[in-house]
């Protein structure tokens, strides 16, 4: 049995890191070969199909479903934007504050999408401002085919002279744009190379940001949610992880990476003169003008605050609250009013529950013109199933399904007590050096991977190997689940790279130097916060009662 898992994990692997078939029936691989061999009987498997995490994982899209509907993403954005002001690198900083805040409740997918066209629109006033000869038309050129043309030394190819009109000298035509003459630029839509550095500071700035902030929150991103399942499904006894104080571990993490980004971003494109940090005041420029006035207007647009985004706003602040204060850990929390039904109620319950209601609440009032027969059995409600439907990742929903039941492959048939045996030696490393280059694998490997599947690939493998070196498995899952978000290095990495990379400003150049910046920054982060604040949050120092102890482990302490 353990040989056949073992086979069943190794060919799920492969063919997730390859892609040969689509992911999420890569995942229905263990419901077609673990009866087969004899691990798990087929009923059995299909019911580690689906579990708590796909309720929360409903309950937050239907939130989700609504904040976009009804444009309430949009507010916020914009918002932040004008708290911080037009200044390039301020307004850098606030449109990454307002992604990173949409992507902890939101898919990071979702909190991009909403972003970038506001994101874009400023691009385009701050790009007309001082150009010469455009008549502020828009330049169609930016978006073409969605996706960026690159240029290559020489004679133009086919693909450049779809993009450069003949006028444009040959000589000017350079690798990625590095040296594009003034007239190459004016003809892509830039200026200037400034121009170009900073459309590519905030382009880069927006992707990064909204993994960074998808960490911050158990629903905010895919791996985090499969992490807080596994442990349910693996360590039923653990109660170690809620809403609350992953917030408390996560919110400084993602802070931190923010501005250090934020900083790493503005020097790498921008340049190094950080004046503006203590500079206050002043006369605006042409380009903070005309991204001001962009700014204002859309958020003019907008109007007064409409009752459906009064209604979405409150059921997310009451989603929130509920969930900090479901079992708080230092106070006794909303779940104890039910002593007799101890542990019945999780974070799924509340999303479940608040999404539910925003089905039933009417959107509009009574005044509201309805066109069927009976307008107050059947009013139009907050959301229909039909754009829920259109949000919910039908893909992820089975792609960890498959991880799940993978995980309960490898406990049913031995295989994780076999690895753990196996990684016994391991104990004689410092901890903290094991964690580290556990955490460089993850990091490495999520940059090919889906970030779910990179989850569901070493969940079943570090949680021995915790074991096996008789450490809290906490200690090794938390740092390892957080870097399985940090795939920055390519557009392929992670859908948010890729919505980015489609608008044309950046090159896959520009993204492997920025990206490599920021996983240093990611793992550093990470490394500081479970070695600090992390060890009396959730007892990492003790190896806990509801992980089993090996026979001859190796009694190695943080």
């Amino acid at each position: 049995k353990e040989a056949g898992c073992a086979f069943v994990m190794l060919l799920m692997a492969v063919y997730w890191v390859t892609e040969v078939i689509p992911l999420s029936m890569t995942a229905m691989l263990p419901a077609i070969l673990f009866p087969i061999l004899g691990i798990m009987k087929s009923s059995n498997v299909a019911r580690a199909y689906f579990n708590n995490f796909h309720f929360l994982l409903v309950g937050v899209i239907c939130l989700g479903t609504s904040i976009e509907k009804w444009g309430l993403h949009r507010r916020i954005a914009l918002r932040l934007v004008t708290i911080v002001g037009v200044n390039p690198a301020w307004l850098m900083l606030g449109f990454m504050s307002g992604c990173s805040f949409l992507s902890m409740w939101v898919q990071n997918t979702s909190a991009v999408t909403m972003v970038m066209p506001i994101v874009e629109a400023v691009l385009q006033q701050i790009l007309k401002a001082k150009k010469s000869g455009c008549s502020g038309k828009d330049n169609p050129n930016l978006q073409l085919e969605g996706r960026l043309i690159t240029l290559h030394i020489g004679q133009p190819s086919l693909e450049c002279r779809k993009i450069i009109p003949p006028a444009c000298p040959a000589s000017g035509i350079c690798l990625e744009y590095s040296f594009l003459e003034e007239s190459c630029l004016n003809l892509l839509g830039y200026s200037n190379h400034k121009d170009r550095m900073l459309c590519k500071a905030m382009c880069i700035g927006i992707a990064y940001s909204s993994s960074i902030g998808g960490i911050t929150t158990l629903p905010g991103t895919s791996p985090n949610l499969i992490f807080s399942e596994y442990l349910n499904q693996i360590y039923p006894d653990c109660n170690d992880i809620n809403f609350g104080n992953w917030l408390l571990l996560c919110l400084p993490i993602s802070v931190m990476m923010l501005l250090l980004t934020w900083i790493w971003l503005y020097w790498l494109f921008i340049g190094s003169d950080f004046k503006f940090l203590w500079q206050c005041g002043g006369k605006m420029s042409e380009k903070e003008k005309a991204a001001k006035k962009v700014i204002e207007e859309e958020y003019n647009s907008l109007g007064a605050m409409r009752p459906q985004e009064i209604i979405t706003g409150v059921v997310f602040v009451l989603m929130v609250l509920l969930w900090l204060t479901r079992s708080p850990g230092f106070m006794p929390g909303w779940a104890s009013l039910f002593p007799n039904h101890s542990g019945y109620m999780t974070d799924s319950t509340v999303a479940l529950m608040l999404g539910f209601l925003l089905f039933i609440i009417p959107a509009y009032g009574p005044s509201r013109k309805y066109e069927n027969v009976f307008p107050f059995l059947y009013p139009e409600a907050m959301i229909s199933w039909e754009e829920f439907q259109a949000l919910m990742p039908w893909k992820v929903a089975l792609l960890v399904g498959g991880g799940f039941a993978l995980a309960e492959g490898t406990k049913e048939s031995g295989l994780s007590l076999w690895v753990a045996e196996l990684l016994t030696p391991l104990g004689n490393l410092p901890v903290l050096a094991t964690i580290t280059i556990a955490s460089i694998i993850v990091t490495t490997m999520t940059e090919l991977t889906s970030n779910a599947a990179t989850s569901n690939i070493f969940l079943p493998i570090l949680a021995p190997l915790a074991e096996a070196i008789h450490v809290n498995p906490l200690y090794v899952l938390i740092p390892t689940t957080l870097c399985t978000s940090f795939s920055f290095l390519l557009p392929v990495s992670n859908p948010p790279n890729a919505v980015v990379f489609s608008y044309g400003h950046i090159s896959i150049l520009d993204m492997v130097k920025a990206g490599l910046g920021v996983n240093v920054i990611g793992l550093l982060a990470v490394m500081l916060a479970v070695g600090t604040w992390g060890v009396p949050l959730f007892s990492l120092n003790t190896y806990p009662d509801w992980a089993p102890v090996l026979p001859g482990f190796n009694s190695t302490m943080p």
